[in-house]
């Protein structure tokens, strides 16, 4: 894919949503952090029911020591993996205030170094909390990136280092959420909604043509029942 392609993908996706912004609620860094480690293999939708149940007074790291990890667990059950990341929660926040005084720390190595955060999860907050130029390659995004040959790669690594280079730089500070949204809602894994996709014509998924006029024919009411 060439670079005036995507250029006009991202400016396509950018006039359909000029200002995304994760899913995920939160009312500060800390909680972010907090929901993002939550949400490995979860529902942004999920997630965000457990953490009503506890960020109202959990609102830093101090909150969530004193709540403990039993009272923890009881909250998330709900979601997927909620032992192991109850435990990495309560971890993570003893460390922001072992060594971060409480605070969220704006540098990748440290936030990589806390419990179950990942680079993942860094990116997201890099980008999110201190809008930093980050891209966070969760599933969604490495399939569109792929799929459209936006950025293809083997792996994550490969395809956020093609995201950072190929990606024009003025729309770098919102791309990833662009790339997530556009994956969950309509480049999504078993049937791509072609006929409802905003970057149609500069997309280079070669079965895009045929699963648009699929959906099209599908649309199409069968003479009998016209006459009815």
């Amino acid at each position: 894919m060439n670079a005036e392609k995507r250029r006009r993908i991202f400016a396509k996706l950018a006039e359909a949503n000029p200002d995304p912004k994760t899913e995920l609620e939160y009312g500060n860094p800390f909680q972010l952090v907090i929901a993002v480690l939550l949400s490995a293999q979860t529902t942004d939708k999920a997630v965000n029911v457990a953490t009503r149940r506890f960020f109202p007074t959990a609102k830093t790291p101090a909150d969530l020591v004193a709540l403990g990890e039993v009272n923890l667990m009881e909250h998330i059950k709900t979601i997927g993996l909620f032992r192991n990341k109850a435990k990495n929660a309560i971890a993570t926040a003893r460390q922001l205030i072992d060594l971060h005084n409480g605070e969220v720390p704006h540098n990748r190595a440290a936030l990589e170094a806390l419990p179950g955060v990942g680079r993942k999860t860094a990116n997201v907050v890099l980008n999110e909390a201190f809008g930093e130029h980050t891209f966070a390659v969760d599933t969604h995004v490495f399939r569109v990136a792929n799929r459209m040959k936006l950025a293809p790669g083997k792996n994550v690594e490969e395809v956020e280092t093609k995201l950072m280079k190929f990606t024009p730089p003025d729309f770098l500070r919102s791309a990833h959420h662009w790339l997530i949204l556009h994956g969950r809602y309509t480049c999504v894994a078993r049937t791509p909604k072609c006929g409802a996709c905003v970057v149609f014509d500069d997309c280079e998924f070669a079965g895009r043509h045929k699963i648009s006029l699929d959906s099209i024919n599908n649309l199409v009411v069968p003479a009998k029942a016209r006459t009815q």
